[in-house]
């Protein structure tokens, strides 16, 4: 069974720095898409960052460019989500999810979610 699990999280004041981590199991490495969403009370689930293995491509939300980087360590099994100078309105619970199948940055896309980790920038 595909299996995310999400860290990194937690408080930071605004203008500083976090990297999230996504630690997967139970799929081939050679062909994935995982994506990076946020969501927060009362709104949808937001795609912030998303990158297939099969060509490189990344996806970014306008909101976070320039300040976001996702990348991959394969041996470890890892996607990471860098996040730099954040806002308070970086605030959310992040999840990372993945399917085999081609997808970009709709939630409904994908297939396996993890429990996800809660980011907080304060004012």
């Amino acid at each position: 069974e595909v299996q995310l699990v999400e860290s990194g999280g937690g408080l930071v004041e605004t203008g500083g720095s976090l990297r999230l981590s996504c630690a997967a199991s139970g799929f081939s490495f050679d062909g994935y898409y995982i994506g990076w969403f946020r969501q927060v009370p009362g709104k949808e689930r937001e795609g912030v960052s998303c990158i297939s293995s099969r060509d490189g491509t990344t996806y970014y939300a306008d909101s976070v460019k320039g300040r976001f980087t996702i990348s991959t360590d394969n041996s470890k099994r890892t996607v990471y989500l860098q996040m730099n100078t954040l806002k308070p309105e970086d605030t959310a619970v992040y999840y990372c999810a993945h399917t085999n199948r081609r997808a970009g940055s709709r939630a409904n896309e994908y297939d396996y979610w993890g429990q996800g980790t809660q980011v907080t920038v304060s004012s």
